[in-house]
């Protein structure tokens, strides 16, 4: 099949019919009954003529949304194509007029328009009354004649807007779509792979081997295979809604697949996941990704990660193992920092949700990078977004008056706190198979200076007094799941007060950048939370530091840990010096556990 051919079914009639006005074909035989070869050819042919009669046909594209004032009519007229904007209020007569004028346009503005032909909208083979509204008159599978020629209406039709894959492709490292849909549901949307056959001998530079694009797999995600290393692949998608499908897109990668960096850190902890978890049981992860806007600076190549070869610091290329990482974990719930805005929307998203996740996003305030929380959506629905800004809702929220009044009486350390850009993000979800069973899943990235440690306290309190709120009074009960990249390790004061829900005074992380910031208050909370994971030698490895600064924290009361998958082994961190490297795409290691409700 050469490239730009169009694709038509193969094999079964049911695919021919419900391409966009092609009739139903009778079903088959009767259950139980056998479809004889002859039969089988029959209908594969009048599978392919049906095809090729209805995509002869010209087109007239409805794009009608019904709250939006206007719809879109773009079909061919005279040579050229027209979009024409109508109210959906508007008479049919009037829309009509318009094709009839616009059908007559000539190049020459100075000459007189001709006589428009007559213009008919049928459907079922009855006129359609001129005084009905354009948002009822233009109906899928009407006919629209204009003159003698006859346009197939397609209301709505499944549309594939745009389709993108990335430019880096290793072997071994699964390869996703960017789909850009509408009115198209992406598992209804059949995706077809291919790759250049190897090119056979005896070509030569004036006459050339010409290389063929054989079939290479049928599923969304694609994984390259070590053969594929050297070939270019190239992606067919056809967008469906289970009943119709649209216009083909194509789209041929920019590079050859490469091999991959061998052995990931990540690897052995996917013998640990090959299985997703199951009921009662949630499989959770906390993963600081380092955000590309830190990574590629020169900064972070001369002074952050030296160590690091510059090609697996671009965001390609980590981005292919993050795919695979966090694939590999088959999570149901993600708390992912450091996330760059353009990645979710562009990369993380689109990849994700072929793996069967739905993420909701927030943003820093005044950065380019924040948080995003994806969930199973086999397994839990969005019920509700409560996220924050820390420093906004401290000022603004009346939740936590009592302590901005006390630490107004420290302006330094006020002031330093509402500088900051933290956020946190809470989503409540619910079950898909116990409606009754919700839970309340957080995500921050808390202040990140080593001398910060009082900073942190004041963003915990609000962030737990905010969790307390939802978790407690919005929807009293729920459990909690509390993730993220919170920089303190287990000696300070943050951690102490999240663990046992107090912080004296007196405590030196009040003092941690010296008598100007001092910030002394006493704090009390009445979560009940625990260290899913413990407390590992480190969950951040980087030249000149290691240390655990990352957690999940859960409702100690209402979850119990199932399971905690093992942190890579200290050689395989250490195998190109520290974090990140060709085989670790960040510079902190995810947290994975598997956590069941008591």
């Amino acid at each position: 099949m050469q490239e730009g051919e169009r694709l038509t079914p193969s094999s079964t009639c049911p695919a021919a019919a419900a391409v966009p006005g092609r009739r139903r074909l009778p079903e088959g035989p009767a259950e139980g009954g056998a479809m004889s070869a002859s039969s089988r050819r029959w209908m594969l042919l009048l599978c392919r003529a049906l095809g090729q009669a209805a995509a002869s046909m010209e087109k007239a594209v409805v794009r009608a949304i019904p709250s939006e004032a206007k719809l879109t009519i773009s079909l061919s007229l005279s040579g050229s194509h027209r979009q024409l904007q109508r109210d959906q209020s508007e008479p049919l007569g009037k829309a009509l007029a318009r094709i009839s004028a616009s059908a007559t346009k000539s190049k020459k503005r100075k000459e007189p328009p001709a006589p428009g032909p007559p213009v008919r909208l049928l459907f079922h083979g009855q006129p359609v009354p001129e005084a009905a509204p354009n948002a009822e008159a233009w109906q899928d599978g009407a006919e629209l004649l204009v003159g003698n020629l006859v346009y197939r209406v397609e209301r709505n039709p499944p549309t594939c807007h745009s389709l993108g894959l990335p430019r880096h492709i290793m072997a071994g490292f699964p390869l996703c779509p960017r789909l850009s849909l509408e009115f198209a549901d992406p598992e209804r949307s059949p995706c077809v792979w291919y790759k250049q056959a190897p090119a056979e001998a005896g070509g030569s530079p004036e006459k050339p081997t010409e290389q063929e694009w054989v079939e290479a797999g049928h599923e969304r995600v694609y994984v390259p295979a070590v053969g594929d290393i050297g070939l270019r692949l190239k992606l067919r998608c056809t967008p469906g809604d289970g009943e119709r499908l649209g216009e083909s897109r194509e789209l041929q990668v920019e590079g050859p697949v490469e091999a991959g960096p061998g052995a990931c850190t990540f690897d052995q902890r996917h013998l640990y996941t090959q299985r997703p978890a199951e009921e009662p049981v949630t499989r959770a992860v906390s993963y600081n990704l380092l955000a590309d806007v830190y990574a590629q600076t020169e900064h972070a190549r001369t002074v952050l990660f030296p160590y690091c070869a510059p090609y697996a610091l671009e965001l390609e290329y980590r981005h292919c193992l993050i795919r695979k990482e966090l694939s590999g974990y088959r999570a149901d719930l993600l708390c992912l920092q450091e996330v760059d805005r353009t990645v979710f929307s562009d990369s993380l998203a689109p990849a994700l949700e072929a793996f069967g996740l739905d993420g909701v996003f927030r943003l820093k305030d005044k950065q380019h990078e924040g948080l995003a929380t994806f969930y199973r959506r086999s397994r839990y629905r969005l019920c509700s977004q409560h996220d924050v800004l820390l420093g906004e809702a401290l000022t603004g929220d009346p939740l936590h008056r009592p302590l901005l009044e006390q630490l107004s009486r420290y302006p330094a350390a006020k002031e330093k706190v509402l500088q900051r850009s933290s956020a946190l993000q809470v989503s409540v979800l619910q079950s898909t198979t116990d409606p009754s069973r919700k839970i309340c899943v957080a995500n921050t990235h808390l202040y990140f200076h080593p001398k910060g440690g009082n900073i942190r306290l004041i963003q915990i309190a609000v962030a737990l007094t905010h969790i307390r709120h939802v978790a407690y009074e919005l929807y009293p009960g729920i459990p909690i799941i509390f993730g993220g990249d919170f920089n303190s390790t287990p000696s300070t004061g943050m951690y102490s007060f999240v663990r046992d829900g107090t912080i004296p005074e007196d405590h030196e992380d009040w003092m941690s950048n010296g008598e100007e910031e001092r910030c002394n208050m006493s704090l009390s909370h009445p979560l009940k939370l625990k260290s899913a994971c413990g407390e590992p030698a480190y969950t951040n490895y980087v030249g000149g530091f290691h240390g655990c600064l990352d957690y999940i924290f859960i409702d100690s009361e209402n979850l119990e840990v199932e399971q905690i998958i093992p942190m890579p082994g200290h050689e395989e961190v250490t195998s190109h010096q520290a974090l990140p490297s060709v085989s670790h795409p960040s510079d902190h290691i995810a947290l994975v556990c598997d956590l069941k409700w008591k």
